[in-house]
């Protein structure tokens, strides 16, 4: 996994990805794990948010899932392969799969796994249960936008929160 050869987000997508988060700082003020993701429709209309919602024992309770999801139910296949979806950290495997099987267009995200699983390893925090893979590797027609180094360093804070360190 690289971030090297990807496009960064523009100045425009980081106003989405600010919001996302802000949607990650919610998900772990409530106890959940710092992620959060926007819909947006070809106009720029948020058509959906989310955020983490883990913490009850479902695991998979995903935003980027529950946006696949939403969007399958209520789009057609052209709103959802002209909608973009921004997200807090680069997609996991079962999420990068519904964004493509569901049809979605381009994911923007500020964190990238290798980011992430770079801090983890730093922290000596054990890895879960699926590997950690770029979207590309699971999804590769999805088109990818990130990391967005902006914001590398506030996504970090909340992940070091999440995990007791500093």
């Amino acid at each position: 996994m690289s971030d090297q050869s990807l496009p960064l987000p523009t100045a425009d997508d980081l106003v989405h990805l600010r919001r996302c988060v802000e949607l990650a700082r919610e998900a772990l003020d409530d106890g959940d794990e710092p992620f959060g993701s926007l819909l947006l429709d070809r106009d720029g209309v948020v058509r959906l948010e989310d955020r983490n919602r883990v913490k009850d024992g479902d695991a998979t309770r995903h935003p980027e899932l529950e946006i696949a999801r939403w969007a399958a139910a209520h789009l057609t296949p052209e709103e959802r392969r002209d909608a973009t979806v921004y997200t807090s950290g680069e997609h996991c495997a079962m999420c990068s799969a519904a964004h493509a099987w569901v049809g979605l267009g381009p994911v923007v995200y500020a964190a990238s796994t290798t980011q992430l699983v770079g801090w983890l390893e730093e922290w000596g925090v054990a890895p879960g249960p699926v590997r950690p893979l770029a979207i590309g590797d699971v999804a590769p027609g999805v088109a990818v936008r990130g990391p967005a180094y902006e914001l590398e360093v506030e996504v970090r804070a909340l992940h070091a929160r999440l995990h007791g360190v500093s």
